[in-house]
């Protein structure tokens, strides 16, 4: 498969700006792979697709306000720092984005917080817009945690031209984040409220919990024609072994298993055995799944609308069958379907 076939035309006011009132509000579509069948729902309808004991397979990474803006010594600049991954806890160095990346060069000092409470020196260029720093900071780990989450705002994908809102703080959070360390939401969770869990919990589905801390693998751009030419930046994983025999058993009774969202087909996918069960992980991944692809584990997924050219596009182009994704993609565009992060959902049957 080539970058090209891909591409789509996207019009801008269908990329949601502002999450849906209700989580679990947002339309969905539903697409059957065998049929060929689309169907139009609202989100809450998921609960007439699934039955006792199958599984739904959720990302429980949380969101760290990653974006912060700091000045650059001497001039003042105003330097936009999105934090990446912590590289090394006792020494303060993290890996990050700049921007404008041109103006900021090794051994520049950036200071943040209206009293330069913060100060964070330039050690190393990672890649053109990517840089390693070093944070400077009178305190132990758990206050200087706590003082990058003061400055921090909600990461809100770079679209979203409107400034980060109190309501973001919320809703760009799944209901069931528990493990901090992701730089985006996982979308697709986005739209499950505590009650529509609920309600699959009592018509007896099962929820497994697996973490992939969003980073910029995720929403990095490809930019080669030949798809196996590009490189996946790594995303750390951690699978238990619980999680992994909840999977394991519905798989062997023939239920249902949904992978809700690409971050967590991805997951899965990098850890299966050789009679393609789910194993336990604990380490990272820069799996890049394009077609063809067999999936092993997952045979249903949840997922939002993609960007063109994406690597979520092209994931879930391997799972559904390219050519009814992108008539499914047509059909989205002429019914009007929001995209992206705060976008509507998908259900792959």
């Amino acid at each position: 498969m080539k970058l090209s076939q891909f591409t789509f035309n996207l019009p801008k006011e269908l990329l949601a700006e502002h999450p849906a009132k209700n989580r679990d509000e947002s339309k969905l579509m539903v697409i059957h792979r065998k049929t060929g069948k689309i169907e139009h729902k609202k989100f809450k309808d998921i609960l007439k697709y699934f039955d006792d004991e199958d599984v739904m397979i959720l990302n429980d990474t949380k969101v760290f306000p990653a974006r912060m803006y700091g000045n650059k010594e001497k001039t003042g600049a105003k330097i936009e720092v999105f934090l990446l991954r912590e590289l090394n806890k006792e020494s303060r160095l993290w890996d990050v984005l700049v921007d404008p990346a041109r103006k900021i060069r090794i051994g520049n000092k950036l200071y943040f917080g209206d009293d330069d409470s913060l100060v964070a020196e330039v050690i190393d260029n990672t890649t053109s817009r990517g840089r390693t720093l070093r944070f400077l900071f009178d305190g132990d780990y758990d206050q200087f945690r706590a003082t990058l989450r003061t400055l921090g705002q909600t990461p809100l994908p770079k679209y979203i031209k409107r400034k980060p809102e109190l309501e973001d703080e919320e809703r760009y959070q799944t209901v069931f984040a528990k493990n901090e360390g992701a730089v985006a939401a996982p979308t697709a969770g986005l739209h499950f409220s505590k009650e529509l869990m609920k309600r699959l919990e009592i018509k007896g589905v099962n929820f497994a919990n697996v973490t992939l801390h969003v980073g910029l693998g995720t929403f990095r751009t490809v930019e080669v024609e030949d798809l196996t030419k590009h490189k996946m930046d790594s995303e750390q994983i951690i699978i238990t072994q619980g999680q992994a025999d909840l999977v394991n058993s519905a798989k062997e009774k023939k239920k249902r298993i949904c992978a809700v969202g690409t971050t967590t087909m991805r997951a899965i996918e990098t850890s299966v055995s050789s009679i393609h069960t789910l194993k336990p992980y604990d380490g990272w991944t820069n799996k890049f799944i394009f077609p063809p692809y067999d999936f092993s584990i997952a045979n249903c997924m949840v997922t939002n609308f993609h960007m063109p050219e994406s690597t979520l596009l092209m994931m879930v182009s391997a799972f559904t069958g390219h050519d009814l994704l992108m008539e499914a993609y047509k059909t989205a565009i002429k019914e009007k379907y929001n995209f992206y992060s705060y976008g509507d959902a998908m259900l792959i049957l």
